[in-house]
């Protein structure tokens, strides 16, 4: 097994994934932390809060679009040896599963916010779908919103334990292949 000092062996991802990467980590968390703090919010700001909460979920869809077009365009590092067929096995199905995750509950999100008859401000412009707020169908899709977000939060878990065990318990290198690189 490669130490993580072993710096001759250690092979990184690429600036662009490492922005993409550590990027989408910061949006989760404030998407996150904002969806979290909804019902905390004093009914004069709740608004405002839940326009920004929209608007950085948008944010984070876009990024994931941008990820994908930049995924097919840059070939990842070769994978670590030393990782067992189990590890490569649930790795894959975590990042795909947290793809396909924050590809979804951006979109319920949006049909749950314009059903609930809210307006996308974007300080310079607005989106006003015109859409009086139905119930019927902004409370299900509500639900589903908070149910996908809370799958995010347990698959990052996941990821981010599995990282800290990789880099503390078997100290193999492979959180430092996508760290900022120290100059």
């Amino acid at each position: 097994m490669n130490s993580a000092q072993d710096s001759n062996t250690l092979i990184r991802y690429g600036s662009g994934a490492i922005v993409f990467h550590w990027f989408m980590f910061l949006l989760v968390v404030c998407v996150g932390t904002l969806g979290l703090l909804h019902d905390s919010w004093p009914k004069q700001t709740q608004r405002f809060w839940i326009n920004i909460h929209g608007l950085l979920g948008l944010l984070l869809w876009l990024t994931l679009m941008a990820r994908f077009w930049w995924r097919r365009r840059h070939q990842p590092p070769p994978l670590m040896e030393g990782v067992g067929e189990f590890s490569r096995r649930t790795s894959t199905l975590v990042h795909y599963g947290l793809y396909a995750l924050l590809f979804i509950t951006p979109i319920v999100g949006i049909i749950t916010f314009v059903y609930h008859g809210r307006v996308f401000d974007f300080g310079l412009f607005q989106i006003d779908f015109g859409i009086k707020s139905n119930r019927a169908i902004f409370h299900p899709t509500e639900d589903l919103h908070q149910y996908l977000a809370y799958a995010i939060f347990a698959l990052a878990g996941i990821h981010a334990l599995v990282a800290l065990w990789h880099q503390f318990i078997l100290r193999d290198g492979l959180l430092a292949r996508m760290w900022p690189a120290r100059r």
